[in-house]
């Protein structure tokens, strides 16, 4: 081991904390200062981490409890909220949350002793709430699943939100926490324009086979749904775009769960502005106005949901799931 790993990381921890990665890459660098992550064919480094809770606690959402196996994702959608968490971990908004993936290997383990505690009352858990658990990197690490399994062995109900395919996979264990009623699953489907999709979120898998992915979790007995979510002003929220979303949406026979428009918290606005500026740079002026604080003014996203709500004949809702 290198001498200057001893100094950023406790020798006797398997992995660093995230902790630990706040403080490395505040004094070496993201490059310097994690010499661990290892880059794989996708260009993307992976640093394996070590945490000591997997259950986050929020306020002000519907949902009280959160978990995120991995932090970072390679979907790399330029609108996604989550971005701004990575300046927690003293990172930037843009490539490091696409480019550095931590994966939070001892999770599960964690997450079972957290659920065993007499204190636990089997409250809701969120999974996917700051990044997607289904990222590709799943595919090789299988944090998700294990996850999944402990939460059904704790008889605890969860809910997923993912823009990955992959959710298939786990088929059987869906079934099996559907079958306590303890399980839901949406699929983010903002928009089916290929156009839009290809530059708005461009590690996904396409928005039809996120459609096919949904029917076949339904078809397995597994309530799945989709979220239209987040629209974004002036690139998916064209009337003809929104008809042609619904109408895939219903020919899929899947249920629409909610709509919102995209907001831009401090972090994600400046990231995005900059996407406007290299890809839509006509939009910037109008985004300016739209956006004087994290949400775009309240009669713009009333329109725009409005349309969607009477297109989908008043069957859904203004979403309060993260996509």
């Amino acid at each position: 081991m290198a001498a200057h790993q001893l100094l950023l990381f406790p020798e006797e921890a398997t992995a660093p904390t995230l902790r630990d990665v706040a403080d490395a890459v505040r004094t070496a660098g993201s490059t310097a200062g994690l010499p661990d992550a290892v880059p794989r064919a996708d260009h993307v480094r992976y640093q394996d981490v070590h945490v000591r809770s997997a259950l986050s606690q929020t306020t002000g959402m519907h949902f009280r409890w959160t978990l995120n196996p991995y932090r970072g994702c390679t979907h790399g959608c330029e609108y996604c909220y989550a971005r701004k968490y990575q300046r927690h971990l003293e990172l930037g908004t843009g490539d490091d949350f696409s480019t550095l993936i931590f994966i939070k290997r001892n999770l599960p383990e964690v997450l079972r002793r957290e659920l065993s505690r007499a204190s636990w009352t089997h409250e809701g858990v969120a999974v996917g709430t700051a990044t997607d658990p289904y990222q590709p990197i799943e595919g090789h690490c299988r944090l998700t699943r294990q996850c999944l399994e402990v939460l059904v062995a704790a008889r605890t109900p969860f809910s997923i939100v993912t823009k990955g395919p992959m959710v298939v996979r786990d088929v059987d264990v869906l079934v099996t926490a559907s079958r306590q009623g303890a399980c839901r699953v949406f699929l983010s489907v903002p928009s089916v324009d290929e156009e839009a999709w290809s530059r708005l979120e461009p590690g996904t898998a396409p928005p039809q086979q996120r459609l096919r992915a949904a029917r076949a979790l339904r078809d397995a007995g597994v309530d799945a749904r989709v979220l239209m979510m987040p629209l974004v002003p002036g690139i998916t929220t064209s009337k003809s775009q929104i008809e042609r979303t619904v109408a895939a949406i219903a020919d899929a026979d899947v249920p629409l769960a909610g709509v919102d428009v995209a907001r831009l918290d401090p972090g994600v606005r400046e990231h995005f502005f900059a996407f406007l500026a290299r890809e839509y740079p006509a939009l910037v002026p109008g985004y300016l106005r739209l956006y004087q604080s994290a949400r775009a003014k309240s009669a713009y996203v009333r329109a725009v949901t409005g349309i969607v709500h009477d297109l989908a004949g008043g069957t859904t809702s203004r979403a309060k799931t993260p996509a």
